[in-house]
């Protein structure tokens, strides 16, 4: 993917929109907003339905489920490892991850659909195809566009304010694309696709399609001028070589403030996949349905939307204040009293006993205190990556953004496989009559479903709170961007 001529990159279907030197609304919507939409939908998606689909339309075995998902986590996060290094390594006039963005029009659409076509009726013939089809989504296509589009961030301007402005944009749009996998998507199958595999394949090729036409939007609209600083000028081909991944590895292991802000986006990341993947369950077999007034067997995909909307609303209205927030008292300070919110939430809605009004309010309130983590996490990466420059002189943006797309694609995979196995070993019924609701299963297994869905993620916030607590980068970060800046004049 380095890149030695770059006549391509100068073609008008392949050059940048881009050309201010600050970040303008054309930038803020196509290349952060949109195409990051577009892109990650077909994952919003699979992270609210995938394991509903695997499990009681394809009826695969869990004990399959939970093997095939935790050893693709080894896969994922090496093809993650990798896509971060080569990103490092790619000097082209178009940047060192949009190249890689683009790429990820054809790789991320083309492997969405996979899962849905399942030619075999042979039950070894589907597995072995189900579990080709998941590895070349989530550990090739998923890390190649999500690693360059978490790199585009620290990349794109040294403007810390625009930067939380962008962060804020694209986890916008990835709260989006949760948004429509979590409330549109389970009343589209509970009402219409049910367990009709080619409804299902039809409607993940629109998702495909659309899916390549924004990613290409994406490239078109960003650009990279923290690359185009560090080129200072020169021809691609006679800069530098990249520094090591020893190097790399050295600077980020020895900084401490890297390390709370990976740690505290792991807990924040992988709790949340362990709420999406197990939301379905809780909506079929916890939530009282009878609620509704309507057929229990439709009733579980409202209660989903139902949860998804009144979640959905405060991350809404928080878009707008959050990043004004944190510009005025600190990213820090922001995080840490949403994580608090939240725990309050997740012990409301524990509280609440399958009931919708308690459930609802909790779910709303653990969603209001998620949203600055969620609008902020990659401007906090960006700052550290910044931190680390000053201390070490080198830019660690391959290895850290591979880091950080590999604890967020390999949290549905490994969530969803401990939740298969805490699903076998409390007797959930895949044979269970949906219609029956909360008679459905056993009192064990409603009881781990209930602690997959809320309790899991409230006791992660408890420990997020410590860990942002501790988080000082920013304290210090304006001098060591002055710093920096000398420092590359006087080279």
């Amino acid at each position: 993917m380095t890149e030695k001529k770059q006549g391509i990159w100068s073609n008008p279907l392949f050059s940048s929109k881009i050309k201010s030197p600050d970040v303008k609304l054309a930038e803020m919507l196509f290349g952060y907003f949109i195409g990051p939409f577009g892109a990650l939908l077909s994952s919003g998606i699979f992270t609210s339905i995938l394991q509903n689909y695997f499990t009681d339309v394809l009826k695969l075995d869990l004990g399959f489920l939970t093997g095939l998902q935790l050893f693709s986590t080894i896969l994922i996060v090496a093809a993650n490892l990798i896509v971060g290094q080569l990103i490092e390594r790619t000097h082209a006039l178009a940047g060192k991850a949009r190249p890689w963005v683009l790429l990820s029009a054809l790789t991320l659409s083309v492997a969405s659909v996979l899962m849905f076509i399942v030619p075999f009726q042979n039950e070894t013939a589907k597995m072995v195809w189900i579990a080709v089809a998941y590895n070349l989504y989530y550990a090739v296509a998923y890390p190649i566009y999500n690693t360059a589009n978490s790199t585009l961030i620290p990349v794109s301007t040294r403007n810390s304010q625009q930067r939380a402005t962008l962060a804020s944009f694209t986890n916008i749009a990835g709260l989006g694309v949760m948004g429509v996998g979590s409330m549109a998507f389970p009343m589209l199958v509970s009402f219409a696709l049910k367990q009709n595999q080619f409804l299902w394949f039809v409607t993940m090729l629109a998702v495909a399609i659309f899916t390549a036409l924004t990613i290409y939007l994406q490239f078109m609209f960003t650009r990279e001028r923290v690359t185009e600083e560090s080129m200072g000028g020169k021809d691609v081909e006679q800069k530098a070589g990249a520094p090591s991944l020893g190097e790399q590895l050295k600077a980020v292991a020895s900084d401490r403030m890297w390390w709370l802000v990976v740690i505290f986006y792991m807990c924040f990341q992988w709790s949340g996949a362990m709420k999406n993947g197990s939301m379905a369950f809780f909506c079929k077999w916890v939530m009282d349905n009878s609620f509704f007034g309507i057929a229990l067997e439709d009733a579980w995909g409202t209660s989903q939307s139902l949860l998804a909307i009144l979640g959905a609303i405060p991350m809404a209205v928080a878009a707008a204040l959050v990043v004004p927030l944190a510009n005025k008292f600190g990213k820090r300070k922001v995080t840490l009293i949403g994580m608090i919110v939240g725990v309050i939430g997740g012990v409301i809605a524990g509280l609440g006993n399958g009931q919708i009004v308690p459930v609802a309010i909790g779910v709303a309130l653990k969603c209001l205190g998620s949203s600055p983590a969620c609008y902020l996490i990659l401007a906090m990466l960006a700052d550290v990556i910044d931190h680390i420059e000053f201390k070490h002189n080198i830019r660690t943006d391959g290895l850290t953004m591979s880091i950080y797309s590999s604890l967020m694609v390999a949290a549905t995979p490994v969530c969803n496989a401990i939740f298969s196995a805490i699903l076998n070993a409390s007797g959930y019924d895949q044979n269970a009559d949906v219609a029956l609701n909360t008679a459905g299963q056993s009192a064990v297994a409603q009881s781990a479903i209930t602690v997959s869905y809320i309790w899991i993620e409230t006791i992660a916030y408890a420990v997020c709170a410590v860990l942002i607590f501790l988080w000082t980068v920013e304290k210090n970060l304006p001098e060591e961007q002055k710093a920096i800046a000398a420092r590359k004049q006087t080279n």
